[in-house]
């Protein structure tokens, strides 16, 4: 099932969408794209994670470009999995049986996955010849979002939201429990004492979470100093850092995308991390965990029977579907441990190789990063924008949370803040984790398992040469 937009043929074919809907300075003097890349077909194909309904809905995203550029069709065709390795490999399994699209919606995820196989088409070129109409938005949106969507010198996609493991609190079983909102600097000693408080009442788990790569115990790992592989830099992306964040403090040291090295999944500091989530389910102060994106939490969360759950900005627009109103929960950062380093994913639209469309494809992506764009992708709180000028407190004043800056102050005010790891392999990553975490959780033998998950990382990460 897809979704089609279309608008009538018109004499009218230059690609005027980007430019009408980033709507700043200099656009009048913007040429349309060349085609060298271009079949001259307007028909524009996008794979979009989700249901086939969300795709429609996001579908509308389109309407402003398709207007702009008579003739053009832009289809969306939703994908639906319980994440996004699902989600990719389904889209991989698409490519493989000749039915590769234009468009794809990718998250941080699978940008290192995609580049690697060379599906992925990189924006280098692009982004310079059209650097005068991408300045503001580059001007709006945090580097640390932008060097996560690099490989190896490469920019593969504009960033067009965000989510960092923030710690998100029932405010009412918060007050039952004589406990307040902890401060931004609380640590980890805090939240072992407000999951204990928390305990005191009837049928409530005071910590929840599901087995995932985002935001799940890789949560805690991050803030125990640990990592599932080595941490670097690829050299490059300096024609990027220097033209948009030149002087920018917050892109000192950003390179040319994360290099992910050697496993580290049995290292002490990750053992110490799961180990910390067995602990806590056997004391109950946390149940064992299910496999999966959230939404079940979610309704807990809203049926008040969890006090405390890792999420970001999209938990604001789900709790609110779910039925909490507003007020009844909150958000802070997540709590030091040794470091008080969070992690994130970002998400964006990135270009097939294969596509005989690149230049319409281009034009596209631009629009999708103008405000009024991203206020569609981003319609609800159903995740956060990436750029910064979008977060008000009208946008959270219909569903909360009261601390709505904690999410891009995440950014801002947390240098450390850095992306989940994303190797080219992160389909075999995202699986061996669930199923190590879930061994470990069973049996209670941390190390066990993740001395398994070392194994199965090593193995992985030598079949794509990494």
């Amino acid at each position: 099932m897809s979704s089609f937009l279309t608008a009538p043929v018109n004499r009218r074919s230059v690609l005027l969408g980007g430019a009408a809907l980033l709507g700043s300075a200099g656009l009048a003097a913007c040429s349309p794209a060349t085609t060298s890349s271009s079949s001259g077909s307007k028909n524009l194909n996008v794979l979009f994670f989700g249901t086939q309904d969300t795709a429609d809905k996001t579908a509308k995203v389109a309407e402003p470009f398709i207007k702009a550029n008579p003739g053009v069709t832009v289809k969306f065709t939703g994908i639906n999995g319980t994440d996004w390795n699902d989600f990719f490999t389904k889209v991989l399994t698409q490519i493989a049986g000749g039915n590769a699209p234009d468009i794809v919606s990718v998250a941080t995820e699978g940008v290192q996955l995609f580049a690697q196989k060379k599906l992925a088409h990189p924006l280098d070129d692009y982004i310079k010849r059209d650097k005068d109409q991408l300045a503001p938005y580059f001007k709006d949106v945090h580097p640390s979002l932008v060097e996560a969507m690099m490989y190896q010198g490469n920019l593969y996609e504009l960033p067009t939201d965000f989510n960092a493991g923030n710690m998100y609190f029932n405010t009412s079983l918060l007050k039952k429990s004589g406990l307040e909102l902890p401060p931004a600097d609380w640590t980890m000693d805090d939240f072992k004492t407000m999951a204990a408080a928390l305990k005191k009442n009837p049928d409530t788990i005071p910590f929840d979470w599901v087995v995932r790569l985002w935001g799940s115990w890789t949560s805690f790992m991050y803030a125990n100093g640990g990592n599932l592989v080595t941490e670097g830099k690829y050299d490059g992306g300096d024609w990027l850092w220097n033209q948009f964040y030149a002087g920018d403090p917050a892109a000192q040291g950003r390179g040319g995308g994360w290099k992910w090295g050697a496993p580290t999944a049995n290292s002490d500091a990750v053992v110490e991390s799961l180990d910390l989530m067995v602990e806590m389910a056997n004391s109950g102060l946390s149940a064992k965990p299910d496999v999966g994106g959230g939404t079940t939490l979610q309704g807990l969360f809203a049926s008040n029977k969890i006090g405390m759950s890792i999420g970001g900005g999209f938990w604001a627009g789900g709790l609110h579907n779910a039925g909490m109103p507003v007020d009844s929960f909150d958000a802070q950062f997540f709590p030091k441990w040794k470091v008080q380093r969070h992690l994130f994913g970002t998400g964006g639209y990135g270009i097939f190789e294969s596509s005989k469309n690149k230049d319409l494809a281009w034009e596209f992506l631009k629009s999708l990063v103008a405000p009024d764009a991203i206020n569609i992708l981003t319609a609800g709180n159903s995740t956060t924008p990436a750029r910064r000028s979008m977060m008000t407190a009208d946008r959270y004043a219909p569903t909360s949370p009261k601390n709505w800056k904690v999410f891009y102050d995440t950014l801002d005010k947390l240098p450390n803040t850095a992306p989940i790891p994303a190797p080219p392999y992160y389909n075999q990553m995202a699986t061996a984790l669930n199923q190590r975490t879930t061994e470990a959780m069973s049996t209670g033998n941390a190390r066990q398992a993740l001395n398994g998950l070392q194994q199965d990382l090593e193995t992985a990460a030598a079949s794509v040469g990494s």
